[in-house]
């Protein structure tokens, strides 16, 4: 690969290419940049982010503290104990939370733009 494909210089004039400008997409398309913040991406992808955290910490609490009283039965929890495995349920669900939400708000942008546009 050439040092233009990376977004360096163009033939040495020095002057580096920029993905927003449109200038490396096919002829009537907008570049990739452009698109994400047309669909507002980096917004969709932080409320995702908070709500997936706020989601995980609540039910995190909720059953590492017993709020609703104690489970029934009892298991063992190799290694971490039942707050380290849920520890990591929690990342896990805040993750794949975060990712539905942004995912979701991003088709609700598309959706809106596509209609006005």
């Amino acid at each position: 690969m050439s040092e233009s494909d990376h977004g360096g210089s163009d033939r040495g004039s020095g002057a580096p290419r920029t993905e927003t400008d449109g200038e490396g997409s096919a002829p009537g398309r907008p570049g990739t940049a452009r698109l994400a913040q047309a669909l507002d991406v980096p917004r969709n992808a932080l409320v995702g982010v908070v709500v997936g955290v706020a989601l995980a910490v609540v039910l995190y609490l909720v059953r590492v503290l017993e709020l609703f009283g104690p489970f029934a039965g009892t298991r063992e929890f190799p290694l971490l104990g039942p707050e380290g495995w849920f520890l990591l349920l929690a990342f896990v669900l805040a993750t794949t939370t975060a990712m539905l939400v942004a995912a979701l708000l991003t088709v609700v942008s598309l959706v809106s733009l596509v209609r006005r546009g």
